[in-house]
């Protein structure tokens, strides 16, 4: 496996020799200091260049980074729709375990792209045109104080849906309460765990991307209360895990809620709880709910 310095003097021996490419940035978890360190970090690159369309025509220049695994150019596929405007990725996995993604910037958006992440560390500059920037840091990405109108609406779209997971369930459609326990409850928990590790942190730690770090942050209890809100194939384990997502919701937002000075409403609380107990308890033959 190819080296972090290889892999940079790779990118930068590259840069170097392309007239199109004026710039050349790094982004992500290799400029984040309070990032983990290990051989699965991908290589975050942007070229800053002028003639994209000459690039994007012709991807043979991208052999130079080695044989691939595999590749992805989302801006090409018909599955997703364009996110980056008028740029371009290739998302490579390589055959010796390295990854880069490298991303295409039109040179005119070079003050642009200086201010879209305080992640980001410029490698060269052949025309001394970009900004200084000060040390990355990701201070972005820490977990922020909700407004008492937002920290609202997450329990109400929490409670809201859990109504849609008990439906699917006592229907019989175990695909669609997965999707609303896994896809829609589940966000509005980590949001809670975030703010409630935020609070406890004085605002100034990130959870990662899908919370990934938040073991690092809760309590052994806490932690193993978050792993058993995940369901295994049957139903009745659906509902243990519904159950398990609600009462480490409700503490969470309790918590949340007594720090920040702002009103958990219980009785939304115990109105739905009541009535996922009761369409639990709902005859699969019944043709009212009461």
């Amino acid at each position: 496996m190819r080296t972090s310095n290889e892999m940079i003097e790779l990118v930068l021996n590259y840069a170097k020799n392309d007239e199109r490419v004026r710039a050349v940035g790094l982004n992500g978890s290799r400029t984040n200091p309070n990032a983990p360190k290990d051989m699965f970090q991908d290589f975050d690159i942007v070229y800053l260049v002028t003639d994209m369309n000459s690039f994007v025509e012709d991807q043979h220049w991208i052999d130079v980074f080695g044989e691939r695994i595999i590749m992805q150019t989302p801006e090409n596929m018909s599955m997703f729709a364009p996110e980056l405007g008028g740029r371009f990725s290739y998302l490579m996995l390589f055959t010796d375990g390295n990854r880069i993604d490298l991303t295409l910037v039109p040179i005119e958006e070079k003050d642009k792209y200086c201010k879209e992440d305080k992640l980001t560390v410029i490698l060269m500059d052949k025309d001394n045109c970009l900004p200084e920037l000060q040390p990355p840091t990701d201070v972005d990405y820490w977990a922020k104080r909700p407004s008492a109108e937002f920290f609202s609406d997450c329990c109400n779209e929490f409670w809201w849906v859990s109504t849609y997971v008990a439906k699917g369930l006592w229907r019989r459609e175990i695909l669609y309460a997965h999707e609303h326990l896994n896809n829609i409850l589940r966000p509005m928990l980590l949001k809670m765990l975030e703010w409630k590790v935020g609070i406890e942190n004085s605002n100034s730690v990130s959870i990662g991307k899908c919370g990934k770090y938040l073991e690092k942050y809760l309590s052994e209890k806490c932690w193993h209360e978050l792993l058993s809100t995940y369901a295994s194939g049957s139903y009745e384990d659906i509902w243990r895990a519904l159950i398990a997502m609600i009462n480490l919701f409700r503490s969470t937002s309790k918590i949340v809620a007594d720090r920040l000075g702002y009103e958990y409403s219980r009785e939304e609380d115990e109105r739905v709880t009541t009535y996922l107990e009761h369409v639990r308890q709902l005859s699969p033959n019944a043709t009212e709910i009461y």
